[in-house]
């Protein structure tokens, strides 16, 4: 979304000046595997490019909390090392810290060109979402509570339509940032990844968010060692000058030292870029009102310190306050509901590799009964089964709309066939939930069509020379992955295995009159077997039959095998020609 200019970098403590004086650090001190480079009057480095209008995060808000620093610079000093003098500020959750450094050593292997440091995923991680609302991950990475960004609706921030179907960020309306790294869901349909090996590429999850990003800032072949291609990669993220300078101060902050927090005490972000705050004035206005701000200059660092360190720790925030970050407000929809209930749900059943015809829907209500709007709900698949909703996920997270019913996006059925289920529950809410039953058939075909009309023809003792090609349908439509079975029968009115006549052969020569396990190609095609004929001479009977009651019964003809030349009859005289007559 646009950038907001009129945003301060911290409540009452931070200018420009500070964050450039940072900057000026980081240029300085040469954090490790980062080369300066000249800045253009933009505030650019020199030669980069105008980043995307598009951007990870949909220029959504972020942390504007600064680490802690000493006094700025004065003037005609040279730059001197920042003094750290927080060091809470440099404890990173141990799970968000591990995904970071395993998203470095990922890219080092995939894109060892770009020279991705763990630092700057911090430092974007630490600006986005307080490393998962400091450090609020289950043990796989996964964020115990959705962390959202605000509605992007146009108001105040960029307008972008939902594009998701409300799968991601549970908003079918519009988009929302999602996840600890703060992905829109077009970008993370783009770049999501599966940083955790479980199978799923999830926005929520810290090892899946990690490495997604690390691999978007390394995009276009930037070379994040050079100053140049890391503002250009952070710029990407968000196109905000003043998003740049507060990333960099944190990674510069981070070279410096961290250590590992427990999981959950990681300090809490305070101030953001969408608070209500004064818009700064004009260029000129900085020089008309200096030396009113000259005058608590001093006190500036003092008033920094506290609303970072007595508001970040974990324990401020209470049971009835959001998470920082999710885009919430007290009380929320989902806190109003009391019960779900079935909406109407169809019967949940699908051939495998095909969508389901119905999807699920729930309605929320509060305790007086009255439908409850905007409230989360999450979907999630159990049991063995590879089904999976749209993205291939098993779970996702879903808003009612102001009936109070949430649909869970479409299903789509894998090749494993048997019953699972559709647990419904309100998102982080200890509710009763609501189980689904869903069905996955095999594959089927309701017609079975040969392609050829050559007579099934063979000669006692030898195989039929014209192979059998098959079409499977279904409801006109090509039949693929669909189960058939060839079975030689003795009468088409009352079936049953022939023990005589034509045959199949199994590897090891020997004679088999009924085949399973035999498949259509995706086209819906199936070409049999040989079959052969034994000393039976005779019309008999081949029934094929096809998952879904698709069947075909076919004449195979076998002729008796030519009689070559006759043998002399023993014990008789050939005849013999009168003598002539003189």
């Amino acid at each position: 979304m646009a950038a907001h200019f009129s945003r301060r970098l911290r409540k009452g403590a931070t200018t420009t000046a500070v964050a450039a004086a940072a900057v000026a650090a980081l240029s300085a001190s040469q954090a490790p595997g980062v080369t300066p480079a000249a800045a253009g009057s933009d505030g650019n480095a020199a030669g980069s490019t105008t980043p995307p209008a598009s951007t990870a995060t949909g220029d959504s808000p972020y942390y504007t909390d600064l680490p802690p620093l000493n006094t700025p610079n004065k003037p005609g000093v040279a730059p001197q090392t920042p003094v750290v003098t927080g060091p809470s500020e440099a404890g990173i959750p141990a799970t968000v810290l591990d995904a970071y450094k395993r998203a470095e050593a990922s890219l080092t292997t995939s894109d060892p060109a770009c020279r991705l440091p763990w630092q700057l995923l911090a430092a974007i991680g630490k600006v986005e979402s307080g490393h998962a609302s400091g450090g609020r991950v289950s043990a796989d990475g996964t964020t115990t509570s959705p962390i959202l960004g605000p509605v992007l609706n146009g108001v105040g921030f960029a307008n972008i339509s939902d594009t998701d179907d409300g799968a991601y960020d549970g908003d079918r309306t519009h988009d929302r940032a999602v996840g600890p790294m703060q992905f829109i869901p077009s970008t993370w349909d783009g770049w999501g990844q599966d940083g955790n090996g479980d199978g799923t590429k999830d926005p929520n999850n810290i090892y899946d968010a990690a490495l997604a990003a690390g691999k978007y800032l390394c995009a276009d072949g930037r070379d994040l060692s050079q100053s140049a291609g890391m503002e250009r990669a952070i710029l990407s993220y968000n196109h905000s000058q003043e998003y740049l300078r507060t990333v960099l101060s944190w990674f510069d902050f981070y070279n410096r030292g961290t250590h590992e927090v427990p999981d959950g005490t990681g300090v809490l972000p305070v101030d953001r870029s969408d608070d209500d705050v004064t818009p700064v004035t004009t260029p000129t206005a900085p020089v008309a009102p200096g030396p009113a701000p000259a005058k608590p200059a001093p006190a500036k660092p003092a008033p920094a310190k506290p609303p970072v360190k007595p508001s970040a720790p974990p324990k401020p925030p209470t049971p009835s306050k959001p998470e920082p970050g999710d885009g919430t407000s007290t009380p929320t929809p989902t806190e109003g509901v009391a019960r779900i209930e079935d909406a109407a749900s169809g019967t949940l059943a699908a051939p495998a590799g095909e969508e389901f015809g119905e999807r699920v829907k729930v309605r929320a209500e509060n305790r007086g009964g009255t439908a409850v709007g905007k409230a989360v709900i999450a979907f999630e698949i159990v049991g063995d089964t590879d089904a999976r909703f749209t993205q291939g996920r098993k779970k996702v997270l879903v808003a009612t709309g102001a009936d109070g019913i949430a649909v869970a996006p479409v299903l789509r059925a894998g090749e494993k066939t048997g019953d699972f289920t559709i647990r419904v529950t309100v998102n982080g809410r200890n509710l009763p939930g609501v189980d689904y039953l869903a069905s996955v058939v095999a594959r089927q075909a309701d017609a079975l069509e040969r392609t050829g009309d050559k007579e099934l023809t063979a000669v006692a003792g030898a195989e039929f020379a014209e192979a059998i090609e098959l079409k499977a349908t279904l409801k006109g439509a090509t039949a693929a992955g669909v189960a058939v079975t060839a079975t030689m029968i003795t009468d088409a009115e009352g079936p049953a295995e022939n023990t005589e006549g034509p045959c199949f052969k199994d590897e090891d020569g020997k004679s088999v009159r009924s085949l399973t396990g035999l498949k259509t190609d995706e086209n819906g095609m199936l070409v049999l077997p040989k079959i052969y004929a034994d000393d039976e001479v005779g019309t008999f009977k081949l029934r094929l039959t096809a998952e879904g009651g698709g069947t075909l019964t076919l004449e195979l003809k076998v002729t008796a095998a030519p009689v070559i030349g006759t043998e002399p009859v023993i014990g008789t005289e050939p005849a013999v020609d009168p003598e002539p007559q003189g």
